[in-house]
């Protein structure tokens, strides 16, 4: 068993990283961050590689789509760049895996659908693995909500993946989706690098249709995420995120900071 490193998704801070880059990324170091995980990174390389070398930051993980061609999200349309750009601007920035963040929900309703996402996904790690690196995959609720021939629609999707995609697990969003995080992360054994550690209180209807206003700092809501990470065999990361945060994104993400150095050490 591994003892993650702490990492904060810069996801969660992305309207301040439009506005303000560098003083952005000076405060998630100033909380005692080393770990970020980039996102949109291929238009802006250079800018995070010098605030990450000036920070002393580095981002061994990162999110970009891989396996669609557009991604309509519950908060943007995402424009898809051609993934050997993404790797060659990944391996610029230092990331080893480029995580799939969201195959939207239709494509997890029909068992072909899986198949063909999983086909592509597995294409995209013989991709990634020329420049030297890996590929994984992130989950929403949708992937288990979802049930086809009686299984959660993940689990065949994992069953169909190269044994060199990697997975990084949402414990919030696989709470919400009906899973019991300990006992899905024993499940996926080593499989699992990284894990996102947001929080929030668990109450019907959560899902990715609407995202919930109501996420809290890592600790303070109804994920078992100490009994989580203890339930992993190959964590590298824990990743600090939000969707959404109604008060001050800092103050969120120092409160999940300071509850992992709690139990991480």
């Amino acid at each position: 068993m591994t003892t993650p490193q702490i990492s904060v998704q810069l996801y969660s801070v992305y309207p301040q990283l439009e506005a303000d880059l560098d003083g952005t990324l000076a405060r998630i170091a100033g909380i005692g961050f080393k770990n970020v995980e980039a996102f949109d990174f291929v238009r802006r390389v250079d800018a995070l590689k010098t605030a990450f070398d000036k920070y002393g930051l580095v981002a061994p993980t990162a999110h970009a789509i891989l396996v669609e061609e557009e991604v309509d999200t519950p908060d943007a349309l995402l424009t898809v760049p051609p993934a050997a750009e993404v790797f060659e601007a990944a391996k610029a920035l230092g990331v080893g895996i480029v995580i799939d963040p969201f195959i939207a929900p239709p494509k997890w309703q029909e068992l072909a659908d899986v198949q063909r996402s999983a086909a592509k996904l597995n294409e995209r790690a013989a991709e990634a693995a020329e420049h030297g690196l890996l590929v994984g995959y992130h989950n929403h609720d949708h992937e288990f909500t979802s049930i086809i021939n009686g299984r959660p629609a993940y689990d065949t999707f994992v069953e169909l993946l190269d044994p060199a995609v990697v997975l990084e697990v949402d414990l919030y969003w696989a709470t919400a989706g009906g899973q019991n995080p300990s006992e899905l992360l024993k499940r996926l054994g080593d499989h699992v690098k990284a894990v996102h550690t947001k929080d929030g209180p668990m109450r019907p209807g959560i899902s990715t249709k609407e995202l919930p206003r109501d996420q809290c700092s890592a600790g303070k809501g109804d994920v078992p995420l100490a009994e989580a990470l203890a339930a992993g065999t190959a964590i590298e990361y824990a990743v600090v995120e939000f969707d959404h945060y109604a008060g001050d994104i800092f103050e969120g993400i120092e409160g999940s900071y300071a509850y992992l150095k709690s139990i991480l050490g």
